[in-house]
C-alpha cells in the first residue's frame, strides 16, 4: 500500500521529496499503525548526521571556485596542455572537466560552469553545436565521480560506508572515463579531418607541464618529509602550501593553486589530518583564500549571492534526504525490502547476474529521479542483497553513481539536459540526440567498473 500511494503522488506530478514524505504521511494515518509525529521525527533524526554536513561546504566551495573566475583559469590551462592536438577543444573540454571535478562535485555545476565558456568557445572555432553539447555533458559526469563528490557523501551516510574510501575508489574509474572520452573525442576528429585548434607553443606547454609536475610532486615531497625523515606533519603542510604560493608568484601559473584542491581534500583524509566532513570546510577556506586574498575576484556583495544560492541547493538536498529517511524506513519496517531481497535472491544467487540487473534499474531510475532521491531510495532496497552475494558495497557506490550520472542525461528529467540546452540554445531533442553517440564510451566504463572491481577497490584497500 505505500507503495500505491508514492506511485499515485508521482503520477500527479508532485515532487519526488513531497511523494515520499506524504506517501509515508497518508500510509501511517490510513493504517493508524503509528501516530503521525513519527514522519516528523524520522526525517529530523535522517539529516541529524555529522557527514551530512559536508553537504553545505562542499556545495559552497564549488559555488566560490566558480563565480571567482576559477573556470576561466582551468579552461587556459586545459588549452596550453592539450588545445594543439587534433579536436584540441574537445580534448580540453575533457581535461577541464576532471579538473573541475575535483571542486564542484556535482555533475550540473561542471555543465553550468565549465560548459558556458566550453561551448562558446567550440562554436567560434567552427564545432558543431551538437558536438560541444555532446562532449560537454558527457564529461560533465566526472563531477560526482572523481573526488569530492557529493552523491558519494550521501551514499556514504545511507550505507554506512567510509566517504573518504568513496572518494579514493572515484579516482581510478574516473581517469579511465576520462582516457574513454578523450578516445572518443579523437576518433571524430580523424573521421571529420579535425585539426588544431591552437598554435603549439613549446613554451606554453613546458609552463603548463611544469605546472602538472608540482600538482604530482608536490603531495610526494610532502610524503617523504613526514613519513621518511620524520618532520611535524602539521609544520611541514603549512611550509608546504607557503611554497605552493611562492612558485605561484615567481612563474605566474595559470591554476596550480585550484588545481590543488582534490590533491590537498584526498591528501587530508587519507593521512588523518581531517575527515571527510572538515575537509569540505577546508576546501571553502581555500577558495576563499583564492577569491578574496590571491586573486581577488570575490567580492563581498558576490559571495552574499554565492552564500545564498548555496542555501538554495543545500536546502533542497537535505529535504530530499529527510524525506527520503522516512520512506526508507517505512520501506523496510513495512517488509517491502525484505520481499524485495528474497525475491531477487530467489530468482539469482549470483552476483553477476545481480549486478547486471541492478544496472538496468539504476539507469532506469535515473532517468526519472535525481541522484540525490535515487540513491536514498534505492540503497535500503539494494544494498542488503548486494552485501548478501559478496559485492562490496564501496563498489556497488560506484556503480550506483556513475549509473545515476548516466540518468542525468536521458530525458525525462535530465538536468544536465536542461542545462546545456539552455547554455547552447539548442531545443530539448536536439540536445538529446547529439549526447547519444557519447553513452558508448561511458556504457563501456560502466561495465568495466560494475565487472571489475579491483580497478575500484585498489586504493581503498591501500589507505583504509
Amino acid at each position: 500500500m505505500l507503495k500505491i500511494f508514492f506511485l499515485i503522488f508521482m503520477a500527479g506530478g508532485i515532487p519526488v521529496a513531497v511523494a515520499m514524505a506524504g506517501a509515508s504521511l497518508v500510509y501511517i494515518l490510513f493504517t493508524g499503525s503509528l501516530p503521525p509525529f513519527v514522519v516528523i521525527h524520522r526525517m529530523v533524526s535522517g539529516i541529524d548526521s555529522f557527514p551530512l554536513l559536508a553537504v553545505p561546504f562542499f556545495i559552497l566551495a564549488g559555488n566560490l571556485m566558480n563565480n571567482a573566475g576559477i573556470t576561466t583559469r582551468i579552461y587556459n590551462f586545459a588549452l596550453a596542455l592539450v588545445g594543439w592536438m587534433k579536436g584540441g577543444l574537445g580534448h580540453v573540454n575533457v581535461l577541464g572537466s576532471v579538473i573541475f571535478a575535483g571542486m564542484s562535485g556535482t555533475a550540473i555545476a561542471d555543465a553550468a560552469g565549465l560548459g558556458t565558456i566550453e561551448i562558446k568557445a567550440m562554436k567560434e572555432h567552427g564545432y558543431s553545436t551538437e558536438f560541444a553539447v555532446g562532449v560537454t555533458a558527457a564529461s560533465a559526469t566526472l563531477g560526482p565521480i572523481i573526488p569530492p563528490s557529493l552523491p558519494f557523501v550521501i551514499y556514504g551516510m545511507m550505507a554506512n560506508v567510509s566517504v573518504g574510501a568513496l572518494f579514493l575508489a572515484g579516482i581510478l574509474p574516473g581517469v579511465m572515463l576520462a582516457i574513454l572520452m578523450m578516445i572518443t573525442v579523437a576518433y571524430f576528429a580523424h573521421k571529420n579531418k579535425w585539426g588544431a585548434d591552437v598554435k603549439f607553443s613549446s613554451t606554453r606547454l613546458f609552463k603548463a607541464l611544469t605546472e602538472l609536475a608540482v600538482v604530482v610532486g608536490w603531495p610526494l615531497l610532502i610524503w617523504l618529509l613526514v613519513a621518511k625523515l620524520g618532520t611535524p606533519p602539521q609544520l611541514t603542510v603549512f611550509a608546504g602550501l607557503a611554497s605552493l604560493f611562492v612558485l605561484d608568484k615567481l612563474f605566474k601559473f595559470e591554476a596550480l593553486l585550484p588545481i590543488m584542491t582534490p590533491v590537498l581534500l584526498i591528501g587530508g583524509m587519507t593521512t588523518g589530518l581531517f575527515t571527510p566532513t572538515e575537509g569540505a570546510i577546508a576546501a571553502c577556506v581555500w577558495a576563499l583564500i583564492l577569491g578574496f586574498a590571491w586573486y581577488r575576484t570575490l567580492s563581498w556583495k558576490m559571495f552574499v549571492k554565492v552564500c545564498l544560492d548555496t542555501i538554495e541547493t543545500t536546502s533542497t538536498v537535505l529535504f530530499i534526504v529527510a524525506a527520503a529517511s522516512i520512506f526508507g524506513w517505512m520501506l523496510t519496517a513495512t517488509g517491502v525490502t525484505t520481499d524485495i531481497a528474497a525475491w531477487v535472491l530467489g530468482f539469482t544467487k549470483e552476483a553477476w547476474v545481480f549486478l547486471l540487473l541492478a544496472n538496468l534499474l539504476m539507469l532506469f531510475v535515473g532517468c526519472f529521479l535525481e541522484p540525490t532521491a535515487a540513491i536514498t531510495i534505492l540503497v535500503p532496497i539494494l544494498l542488503p542483497i548486494a552485501t548478501q552475494l559478496g559485492v562490496d558495497p564501496i563498489h556497488f557506490g560506484l556503480v550506483m553513481v556513475l549509473n545515476l550520472m548516466i540518468g542525468l542525461l536521458h530525458p525525462p528529467m535530465g538536468m544536465v539536459l536542461f542545462v546545456l540546452a539552455r547554455v547552447a540554445g539548442l531545443s530539448f531533442e536536439r540536445t538529446t540526440i547529439a549526447i547519444l553517440p557519447w553513452l558508448v564510451p561511458l556504457l563501456v566504463a560502466l561495465a568495466v567498473i560494475t565487472y571489475v572491481p579491483s580497478l575500484v577497490l585498489w586504493l581503498p584497500k591501500m589507505f583504509f
